[in-house]
């Protein structure tokens, strides 16, 4: 899915495999979860979910365990099952059973992919030994980018912001190897240690393709991907819409570049005929344009036999598996265990032919009536949000009038696409699991290409049915909830209420509220990057946000590292919104409205704790780090404790005392909503 302005929740069942949990409630709330021991005033995080954190344990394929982790487990089962049966049964030579059936079995087929070795890129990887000017480097970077390897920089296709009605390109930044351009460039000693272990894991991985003097090769990658760093925008620059809109004519484009010849790229990607597109971050492409005339050939080898290998390592032989494994699973997550390969080839099949899958998945999980149910809940959910923006005592009519307009032509899109994505045009062939995977990423950039100049389909879904995710995107103005989001115990048929709107219910708030966030809120009804907004609200705005910027950079999660308040500012805002107006949508309730308990708890509490044990995580301190330094959403604790301790009802739900830790002081209480 497209990186351009889409804003996903990531929050962060059966069992896993070879893992023994205590205990784990596939619906409702469980009180085993709770840890009596922490007062629900003192940190709710813990309150809620202490019991299932001590209970269980973060199993050694994983980085972290969630209560989405969980769901995936036990898609995954699901999954595999279709799967299994394609690849036993495939059908018809071209149909959709064969060719996940086939692409499935190719994955599996250990053998064949050990004997291969990474004979499959030594074609490549002659090429690369050929070059012998930077004219030549650029070449092969164009051709690569054809062939769906994202090399140096990113191609993206998305809505035109200013005219959202039509698909244009967007050129990005690029070509890192690590999370983000500040692991390159801080000086603290956990920094400098890493680079160290990144250069070592550069090292390994050309000497597994026989470089001769693979040390020193890493050297020149890194230092080569230093200079790029350096001009490249930082993770809270780039949430900026207008760093990633620089329109420019293709001639004006090759002036300002002219060692990249964009014109060169369009051509080689058949399409000509384009004339303009998004230079994004037209700094960074002067520095990749200035390398390209200035670092030595034999520097941008080394470069591209790396990002070639490093791109490639999952579908070759073990030893590039592990290597792969080693620096990015185990240095950087602080994973223990590789995930076993029928895991790793059902995540193949579903970056190479998703909706097919996904097609399979909803007809097994998530049936006609289940959408309808949750098409109620996002209608009543609306609803609040609507009733909440008409009594904002802070916003102008103005403004309140265009921000309604905007509500009122969100697109819900639930569970599945109407439409399913076509795949005729793949060729997939049980022989060869690196053919197939490099087919797949071939047609998935021809298909990309294609859309660009053309009107927008606005049926298209970007995230996958069999996803336990959702996402807002302004462009469109839409918001997405897959089939696999939508399961106990997010959503549950047969739970009471304060169960539903306090799971789902936040997750679809959250969605709605991302609308009118920091960044969704410079995008109109229509999509278009607008100021539709007074500039006295957006100032008020401005202001109250600027308090939910300072509560967390105060958070300490890990170490000495904070919560970086800005970059995690749009989640935040959804966060807080999104409980707000789930907890209004839940008032509506005839539960909300009586006073009967349910296990000794209010309708009030079970809202809340329904909230609390949907974000139930725990990671590796690895991870925790990676997250703190490198992701746009908090850690999972403070996505609870961070609006809870806002909410005036959160404190009189559980009798919190003003400035305890869940009941913040009215003059320091953010409130935007």
């Amino acid at each position: 899915m497209s990186p351009i302005l889409r804003c996903a929740l990531s929050a962060a069942t059966l069992l896993v495999s070879g893992t023994a949990l205590a205990h784990t409630n596939q619906s409702g709330i469980d009180p085993r979860n709770f840890d009596s021991n922490t007062g629900a005033c003192s940190d709710f995080f813990q309150h809620a979910n202490g019991g299932w954190l001590a209970a269980n344990p973060i199993p050694a394929q994983y980085s972290q365990w969630s209560l989405d982790d969980e769901l995936r487990e036990r898609n995954l089962e699901l999954l595999r099952g279709i799967l299994e049966d394609a690849a036993k049964n495939p059908g018809a030579s071209g149909s959709t059973t064969q060719k996940i059936g086939d692409f499935y079995a190719s994955a599996i087929d250990e053998p064949a992919i050990e004997a291969a070795g990474y004979s499959p890129i030594k074609a490549e990887l002659a090429r690369i030994d050929a070059i012998k000017t930077g004219a030549e480097v650029a070449a092969l970077v164009r051709d690569w980018h054809t062939q769906g390897l994202p090399v140096l920089f990113r191609l993206e296709v998305e809505s035109d912001m200013k005219n959202p009605d039509l698909v244009i390109a967007y050129a990005m930044q690029g070509g890192l190897g690590l999370p983000d351009r500040d692991y390159y460039l801080r000086k603290d000693a956990k920094a400098t240690t890493l680079l160290g272990q990144y250069r070592a894991h550069v090292a390994r991985m050309l000497g597994l393709i026989g470089v001769g003097d693979p040390a020193r090769q890493a050297e020149w990658v890194v230092d080569l991907e230093t200079q790029l760093a350096k001009a490249s925008l930082d993770l809270v620059a780039l949430r900026e819409p207008l760093n990633l809109y620089h329109m420019v004519d293709v001639h004006a484009a090759d002036t300002q570049n002219p060692h990249l010849d964009w014109s060169a790229l369009f051509a080689a990607l058949g399409r000509k005929d384009i004339n303009r597109f998004s230079l994004s971050q037209p700094a960074f492409f002067a520095a990749a344009d200035n390398a390209l005339a200035k670092v030595p050939v034999t520097h941008w080898q080394a470069y591209l036999r790396w990002h070639l290998v490093d791109a490639v390592a999952n579908d070759l032989s073990t030893a590039f598996v592990n290597a792969n494994f080693d620096f990015r699973g185990r240095t950087l997550r602080g994973v223990q265990e590789l995930k076993p390969r029928w895991k790793r080839a059902i995540d193949a099949t579903n970056r190479a032919l998703g909706f097919a899958l996904g097609e399979a998945y909803v007809q097994r999980r998530f049936p006609p009536q289940a959408k309808q149910r949750a098409v109620v809940l996002v209608e009543n959910l609306q609803t609040a949000l609507r009733a909440r923006l008409q009594k904002l005592d802070w916003m102008s009519d103005a403004t309140r009038q265009a921000a309604l307009a905007k509500l009122a032509t969100f697109t819900p899109k639930i569970g599945y696409p109407d439409k399913w994505r076509d795949y005729s045009a793949l060729t997939i062939k049980r022989e060869s699991y690196f053919d197939n995977v490099h087919a797949a990423n071939a047609f998935e950039k021809r298909r990309q290409i294609a859309r660009i100049g053309k009107p927008l389909d606005r049926s298209e879904w970007m995230m996958l049915p069999q996803t336990v995710n959702a996402y807002y995107n302004p462009l469109q103005n839409e918001v997405v909830f897959p089939a696999a989001q939508m399961q106990p115990p997010y959503f549950d048929a047969n739970a009471d209420d304060a169960v539903n709107y306090g799971a789902i219910g936040a997750v679809i708030g959250h969605e709605l509220l991302h609308g009118f966030d920091d960044q969704g809120s410079r995008f109109d009804a229509k999509g278009n990057l607008s100021d539709w907004w007074t500039a006295d609200d957006r100032k008020r705005f401005e202001a109250r946000t600027a308090r939910l910027v300072k509560q967390f950079d105060a958070y300490v999660p890990i170490d000495e590292l904070h919560i970086n308040g800005k970059l995690t500012l749009g989640e935040n805002i959804a966060d807080l919104g999104g409980l707000l107006v789930a907890w209004d949508a839940f008032g509506l309730t005839a539960q909300a409205k009586g006073s009967e308990k349910i296990d000794g708890l209010s309708p009030a509490q079970r809202f809340f704790l329904s909230f609390a044990q949907s974000w139930r995580t725990q990671q590796r301190p690895e991870a925790l780090r990676l997250q703190v330094q490198s992701n746009e959403h908090a850690p999972a604790k403070y996505r609870v404790n961070g609006p809870v301790s806002n909410l005036p009802q959160f404190s009189t739900a559980f009798g919190c005392r003003n400035g305890q830790p869940m009941a913040r002081p009215a003059n320091v209480r953010v409130d935007i909503w």
